[in-house]
């Protein structure tokens, strides 16, 4: 019987950090996969000292090129993916008018393109595999219009109609598409947000959960049936069916 692994973007720090460590408490083989090669490998060895029986694998890769993202799809060929887990993100917090291009670029390559193409490739190539899972992490603001943060709220509107909608199309498939839409977390995100002259977002008007507790949302996701896990408007964490209407072409 061939190993099966869990594949994690984003996997050096924040959610991704702690749904690796949530997963290997789950005795599930991973593929970790982040730009920083050192804290993916100080990751790697936190979770063999505790579950020698693990097989960890590490790749580096910057999502927000597309050619490294075809490359790493490619190069995990080999392996046996039961869940992937697109988690890896960029950040906004600045007005358009205000916003850095360059930066908003970046977003949009991590958080639509790469998130696109690697959604895709995974269904493709898993839709017909009984057990398998994909699970995109989008926002709570990806299910509103956040103003003053309306870039990255579109970013994550995009991949929440996209898993959702990939959902619709599976739905007499094998492969199961979800999405998770947090609230604020406590992510470097924040952190440089909170250092530059945008809104602090952690103040009190905008609860900020840890990672860990994000990463159990996901995991509550992931054990679950449901397509959507959320964040609503009382600032409560729910399990659902998909949120947006389906119109059939």
């Amino acid at each position: 019987m061939s190993k099966k692994y869990t594949v994690i973007t984003g996997a050096s720090s924040g959610i991704g950090y702690e749904t690796a460590l949530t997963f290997a408490e789950k005795e599930k083989n991973l593929i970790l996969i982040a730009r920083r090669k050192e804290q993916l490998i100080a990751l790697q060895k936190k979770i063999q000292k505790q579950y020698a029986n693990l097989d960890i694998i590490i790749k580096t890769s910057d999502l927000s090129d597309k050619e490294q993202v075809y490359s790493l799809y490619d190069s995990l060929q080999q392996y046996e993916v039961e869940t992937w887990i697109n988690n890896a993100g960029v950040g906004s917090s600045e007005t358009l008018i205000n916003s850095d291009l360059k930066q908003l670029e970046q977003m949009i390559d991590v958080n639509i393109s790469a998130t696109t193409i690697l959604s895709t490739l995974y269904a493709k190539d898993y839709a017909q595999t009984q057990g398998t899972q994909l699970i995109n992490v989008s926002s709570a603001m990806g299910y509103v219009i956040a103003l003053g943060n309306v870039g990255y709220s579109a970013s994550k509107f995009f991949v929440s109609v996209l898993t959702e909608g990939l959902a619709a199309e599976l739905k007499n498939a094998q492969l199961q598409a979800k999405v998770l839409a947090p609230a604020l977390t406590a992510t470097a995100f924040i952190q440089q947000a909170n250092d530059s002259n945008a809104t602090d977002l952690s103040s009190n008007n905008y609860p900020i959960r840890t990672p860990q507790e994000v990463a159990s949302y996901l995991v509550a996701l992931y054990e679950s049936n449901y397509t959507v896990g959320i964040v609503n408007e009382k600032n409560e964490f729910t399990l659902r069916d998909a949120i947006f209407p389906i119109f059939t072409m």
